[in-house]
């Protein structure tokens, strides 16, 4: 892992690299000093001088850098891009894509590395996307929270996994220091693995799982280091918490929820006379009384209110719970409550509107005034508004769309 230009590279590339690369070899072995974590991830990347990079990119095994904008940077900045490219690759983000619009997903991992390494005292250059509204998030749960129609772009260039089968050969294929092909690298700016254009074996020999293998292998191993020299800080500690124990998916958290409060329970209630003396164990079932809360401010999409609503849907009849549906914004909406029996599809009430302002306390304020207390409440919303000052004696599940904290009750991220 030398700072030097391949050994195949044109004389005249390595020569005119050499600053650029000399600066990149400094700013690396600070990083290892310093920040002993991010420092072991960069070491897995070897530095490949590219004129066909516009700033600085991955493809999961190198570092390819423009020289030109290294030699502009200073040397906070050169340490930042080393490390936001080597927690691209430590937190899978070439993996985690799946279906996901390519534009959006990029800027997405961006937002949520910059404010990992800003957090943890790094200093970013100019032009970083960083968004401290979205500090704590995952890529994920960033995800949704971007407009595709945005005219922002990353820093960095994401160069991960090949966008075509069999990359056509490119001009000075096998040299990795050789331009491509003019226009190439262009058509295939979101997705091009610029290493498999110009030595197609590195494909067979570390394809997309292996390579994921390998990175979380040393994310690992460079947290476990850094956390018995007691050089892992608390903004990467909690990153490898949450790795090492991800977060279920919302629905799986919902219906774990619902079961814990479903009404089937075993009972020693003495029976009638014509059953006998004996108390045996028996099981009462009953229904589950279940509130539901739409905030109807405006922060949440129709479409939203449709994919959550079915959720319960399809999780009521399961534990036979009988649903009293309220929406609000800054006070209950016209024609609330609606009641769904447990056979009975429950549905967002047709013309449902809201806009105003956010306040949770109506909704609790009709339940209390209610004569049968909810066993709980679902509450969807963003979080973003006015709650009561004390917690109602029933359990409360948050589902909220953002990164908002909520003063009491159980809290499941929505994105």
């Amino acid at each position: 892992m030398t700072g030097r230009a391949p050994p195949n590279a044109p004389r005249g590339a390595r020569g005119a690299a050499a600053p650029a690369l000399a600066k990149l070899a400094a700013a690396r072995t600070r990083l290892v000093l310093e920040r002993p974590f991010v420092g072991a991830l960069v070491l897995h990347l070897p530095l490949v001088p590219s004129a066909a990079c516009r700033t600085v990119a991955t493809d999961g095994r190198g570092f390819h850098f423009n020289p030109t904008f290294i030699d502009r940077l200073d040397f906070a900045g050169t340490q930042f891009v080393l490390a936001h490219e080597a927690l691209h690759c430590a937190l899978l983000h070439f993996d985690r894509a799946r279906h996901r619009v390519r534009g959006r997903w990029d800027r997405a991992c961006d937002y949520a590395v910059n404010q990992l390494l800003v957090d943890d005292g790094m200093r970013a250059p100019a032009g970083v996307l960083l968004d401290p509204a979205l500090r704590g998030l995952a890529a994920e749960e960033i995800y949704p929270l971007l407009d595709d129609a945005s005219d922002e772009r990353p820093l960095d260039e994401h160069w991960f996994g090949a966008s075509v089968a069999s990359p056509p050969a490119a001009a000075g294929a096998g040299d990795p220091a050789a331009p491509v092909a003019p226009g190439l690298l262009d058509a295939h700016r979101d997705g091009f693995d610029e290493v498999l254009a110009r030595a197609p074996f590195v494909a067979s020999e570390h394809p997309a799982a292996t390579l994921a293998a390998e990175w979380r292998d040393r994310l690992a191993g460079a947290g476990l280091e850094a956390a018995a020299a007691g050089r892992l800080g608390t903004v990467f500690r909690r990153v490898l918490d949450s790795l090492v124990q991800p977060r279920l998916p919302w629905h799986a958290l919902l219906a774990r929820f619902l079961v814990t409060i479903a009404r089937d329970d075993y009972s020693f209630q003495r029976p009638s006379r014509r059953e006998g003396d004996a108390i045996l164990p028996g099981l009462a079932s009953g229904e589950t009384n279940l509130a539901l809360a739409l905030d109807t401010s405006g922060s949440i999409s129709a479409h939203d209110f449709g994919a959550f609503v079915g959720e319960i849907d399809a999780l009521k009849g399961q534990i036979r719970a009988r649903v009293t549906l309220l929406a609000c914004d800054a006070a209950l909406a016209p024609g609330a409550p609606w009641r769904f029996e447990p056979w009975e599809r429950l549905e967002v009430p047709p013309g449902l509107t809201g806009g105003g302002g956010t306040r949770f306390t109506p909704v609790f304020q009709w339940l209390d005034a209610e004569a049968v207390r909810p066993d709980a409440l679902l509450y969807f919303t963003d979080a973003l508004g006015e709650f009561p000052e004390r917690a109602p004696e029933y359990p409360v599940l948050w589902l909220v769309k953002g990164n908002a904290p909520v003063p009491w009750g159980e809290r499941v991220q929505l994105n």
